[in-house]
């Protein structure tokens, strides 16, 4: 019998762990949980949480604590959870991770895709979106052979979150909030490192080793 994996992915912004969660979520066949869609979810179904939710986005506040957890909980509860789940962007802070074991929520592994800073500022700088048809490029990795035009014809830009200054900050707040994350899960024997690499096959390989190790 395949055992029952309850992950939590770490990872700056433009680290790549939603890839690693998509590809782990496909297969295991388990359901990779980011904490942004299902805050949107409970609140198109209306839930008491997610009613709870509205009200602060609404008004430009962050959702606290307690409801995202709230939402967590009752996403966790739902049958496709039995056999395991990835949480994905959650928890972002140590008493946001206190709150789910204080939930009872018994997580299995703990991994944390480490990319310097540099390469992530490189990698997320250099995306340039088609705002016409939704084509996206790089200007290293995959550029667009129009140069600063799309094939469609369409000028490409690039996006407001992949800002080089937005990019920096939020890297700021993920070493700040976040990072000590890495120091709660390994005190508990929970965490492993996975260096990301510039081919995503080469890190999906290590996380799969980290894993099944």
């Amino acid at each position: 019998m395949a055992r029952i994996i309850k992950l939590i992915l770490l990872g700056a912004p433009g680290a790549g762990k939603g890839t690693q969660a998509e590809i782990i979520s496909e297969k295991y066949a388990i359901p990779a949980i980011s904490t942004g869609a299902i805050i949107r979810e409970a609140i198109q179904n209306g839930t008491e949480m997610g009613l709870s939710a509205k009200s602060y986005i609404e008004s430009g506040a962050l959702v606290p604590d307690e409801v995202v957890i709230g939402i967590i909980k009752d996403r966790l509860a739902q049958s496709d959870c039995e056999n395991g789940f990835i949480l994905d962007g959650f928890p972002r802070t140590v008493p946001q991770a206190a709150a789910l074991d204080k939930m009872g929520v018994e997580i299995t592994d703990v991994i944390s895709i480490e990319v310097p800073d540099e390469r992530i500022l490189k990698r997320m700088g250099g995306r340039r979106v088609c705002k016409k048809c939704g084509a996206t490029f790089h200007t290293e990795y995959k550029p667009s052979p129009n140069g600063d035009k799309c094939p469609c014809g369409a000028e490409l830009t690039i996006r407001s979150d992949d800002d080089p200054a937005v990019v920096a900050q939020r890297l700021e707040t993920y070493h700040e909030m976040t990072e000590p994350l890495k120091d709660f899960y390994a005190q508990k024997g929970l965490l492993k490192i996975v260096e990301g690499q510039e081919e995503l096959e080469d890190t999906t390989a290590l996380t799969q080793k980290a894993l099944e190790g």
